[in-house]
């Protein structure tokens, strides 16, 4: 063991130190740290958690990236159809990064009930459609299944089973528009399945059925879709991808991101990151300025002892280290403690659903949270570092000290 980190263990275990004036300083240093880390734990956790559960919500509606015909309008329904028949179905294979893609088929309709009625988008998919988002949202019954014969089924969200009284096994009729007859259509569905995203804004207006309806409906032919609906393995490269699924699609069809699609959420979710990175800054400040008072007044505690190593022949640095060894001691416990009560409190939440949020403003019904290794070590090993290097600055004034005077010193 070193001469410096036997010193700091001196300083530590000292029961005179424990019970010093600069005791109930050091405390509030290593209180700030773990604060700090506390909330740095939950803003972090909450930031990327809302950011993945709204932006996989609109994914499970839209996938990734929407291709239609440039013909399309802006509008939720399927106007001009395409084809099926295409290069890049049902494998991409000209554009790395594509984990699959489906064809579906959208068309307004009216559900219709002896009392009430909702204007509502029928969703058509086919055999080929990805359930995996929509196994997280199913509150009651089951998934409808649309790889055999063509049948009623139908998904419907918790939101519009509320509304008009529905629940799973009703049947109801659902009216049409027809361009060519100028007359309603009538079609009657049977709920199989209630799900729940908590994204009301999708949820009042979604509803899936077999897509060989809206080809009957809209007098397609059996190979025409409205759109395809493209998944990409990483998000972070969903520009890049889209660009790249653009120029592989031919000049009559366009390709669409969902961040381009829903702008307006995507930007507002970004502005978390900005929140967060402040957050950070904030309580590595608060924490670094706590630890620098407690630093100053330890050194100013301990200038007798100071001047007794110097007169032994210790060096400015080698002093300091002595400090600074007791500092990351502190710094360590400071992390110790936020870590064990900010990981309880983002794990109870995780399991347990203990923070309600109004899902009308951030379209969750509960603060979901993320939580990765990754991030609590890189956060610890950050905190740590940079509580560490505001420290170098106060422990400079051990090289004013002067051995004499401080052996003095009362």
């Amino acid at each position: 063991m070193n001469f410096e980190l036997f010193i700091a263990k001196r300083i530590i275990g000292n029961k005179t130190y424990k019970s010093s004036v600069s005791a109930p300083i050091i405390k509030i240093g290593i209180a700030a740290i773990a604060i700090g880390i506390i909330v740095m734990l939950i803003a972090i956790a909450t930031g990327f958690g809302l950011q993945q559960k709204i932006r996989d919500k609109v994914v499970a509606f839209n996938g990734h990236i929407e291709i239609t015909n440039f013909d399309t309008n802006a509008s939720d329904e399927s106007q001009v159809p395409i084809t099926i028949n295409q290069d890049f179905y049902p494998k991409f294979k000209n554009v790395e990064g594509i984990k699959h893609v489906q064809a579906v088929a959208k068309k307004f309709a009216v559900i219709r009930t002896e009392t009430d009625f909702e204007g509502v988008v029928i969703k058509g998919v086919g055999a080929d459609y990805n359930w995996d988002y929509f196994k997280e949202f199913l509150v009651e019954g089951r998934l409808p299944d649309f790889t055999q014969k063509r049948n009623e089924n139908i998904l419907i969200s918790k939101y519009l089973a509320n509304r008009l009284g529905f629940k799973v096994g009703d049947k109801f009729q659902t009216l049409f528009g027809d361009n060519l007859e100028k007359l309603p259509r009538i079609m009657n569905f049977e709920i199989v399945g209630i799900y729940n995203s908590g994204f009301q804004e999708l949820d009042e207006k979604f509803c899936i059925a077999d897509l060989r309806h809206i080809r009957r409906l809209n007098r397609w032919e059996a190979d025409q879709i409205g759109n395809f609906e493209v998944f990409i393995e990483d998000f972070s490269e969903i520009d890049t991808v889209s660009q790249q699924v653009y120029k592989n699609t031919g000049s009559k069809l366009n390709a669409t991101s969902i961040t381009r699609k829903y702008y307006t959420i995507f930007e507002w979710i970004k502005i978390f990151d900005n929140n967060t990175y402040g957050i950070i800054t904030i309580m590595i400040l608060v924490a670094g300025i706590n630890m620098i008072t407690a630093l100053l007044v330890l050194i100013l505690e301990r200038t007798s002892m100071i001047g007794i190593l110097k007169a032994l022949g210790s060096s400015n640095w080698t002093i300091r280290k002595v400090f600074l060894y007791n500092a990351s001691y502190l710094i360590g416990l400071g992390l110790l403690w936020g870590n064990i009560i900010g990981l309880g409190l983002l794990f109870a939440q995780k399991y347990f659903k203990l923070f309600p949020l109004n899902p009308d403003t951030y379209y969750v019904s509960e603060a979901p949270v993320y939580i990765s290794w990754d991030y609590i070590l890189l956060l610890n090993f950050g905190t740590f570092i940079a509580c560490l290097l505001m420290l170098l600055i106060p422990s400079i004034i051990i090289s004013k000290i002067s051995p004499v005077k401080a052996i003095r010193f009362d």
